[in-house]
């Protein structure tokens, strides 16, 4: 399973069933869970643990350190979880001590070529990022959220839950869970409906989700009044309260 070009630390763990193709580099403080693939001239480096059953595809850098002038060579980590898919060129980055100390990224994403991960950011499940997809740092993505191709996020903004960007989306606030955004920069075009029916969401949980967005963007309403709509329609409405609570936790401000 291990291609004789390929050159594995001694210090590395490989799981049972793990693949390394030809002219990769692995890693001494590596750890790669059973049954992943790794394609020819892949970097897997710095202290980086990769879950089960991934399938990481030629030339991708994994675990460099992060592009930020105020690392100093710190022990500081990626964590990848199962089952993801990641395609041609990507770079994912270990983190900061600045932050949390690690990159996350968590399970069945389904990652296409060039995108970039940079340190400390966040990664949830079920996520889909389109080629050139690219996060700057302490970047949050939420599970299901849909990057359309060439979509750039700012550092320190998050990504809801379900959210859906279109091609070449710049993101330079929070993205509601949800909501459907396009352009440079961002604007809102309603929430993303097709998703959550795909999902099993019921249609009286989307007819909830619609009237939290009409209070967030087409009331008229101040943010802090939206606001405050938003929360008294999240009584007894689960989906609406997920999206109360990130637009009142949000730092950067939101897309509006």
């Amino acid at each position: 399973m291990i291609h004789p070009t390929a050159i594995i630390h001694p210090g590395a763990k490989l799981g049972e069933g793990v693949s390394v193709g030809a002219y990769s580099l692995i890693g001494e403080h590596v750890e790669i869970g059973a049954g992943t693939r790794i394609g020819p001239h892949v970097v897997v480096e710095g202290h980086t643990r990769i879950g089960r059953d991934n399938e990481i595809f030629q030339f991708c850098s994994i675990g460099a350190s992060p592009q930020d002038k105020k690392y100093d060579d710190e022990p500081t980590r990626l964590e990848i979880g199962d089952r993801n898919t990641i395609r041609e060129f990507c770079s994912f980055n270990v983190g900061t001590s600045q932050d949390a100390h690690v990159t996350r990224i968590g399970n069945d994403n389904w990652i296409m070529a060039y995108v970039h991960i940079a340190h400390d950011c966040q990664v949830g499940s079920h996520t889909i990022f389109a080629n050139n997809a690219t996060l700057a740092g302490h970047v949050q993505v939420g599970d299901w959220a849909i990057l359309g191709g060439f979509t750039g996020v700012h550092q320190f903004c998050r990504v809801g839950a379900h959210s859906f960007c279109g091609v070449g989306t710049v993101l330079l606030q929070d993205l509601p869970p949800f909501v459907t955004v396009a352009g440079n920069p961002a604007k809102p075009h309603g929430i993303n409906s097709e998703g959550l029916k795909r999902r099993g969401y019921s249609a009286e949980g989307i007819a909830a989700i619609k009237r939290a967005y009409r209070a967030l963007y087409r009331s008229g309403l101040s943010l802090e009044e939206a606001r405050q709509s938003v929360a008294e329609l999240a009584a007894g409405q689960s989906e609406v309260q997920l999206f109360s609570d990130f637009i009142a936790q949000s730092g950067r401000g939101i897309v509006r």
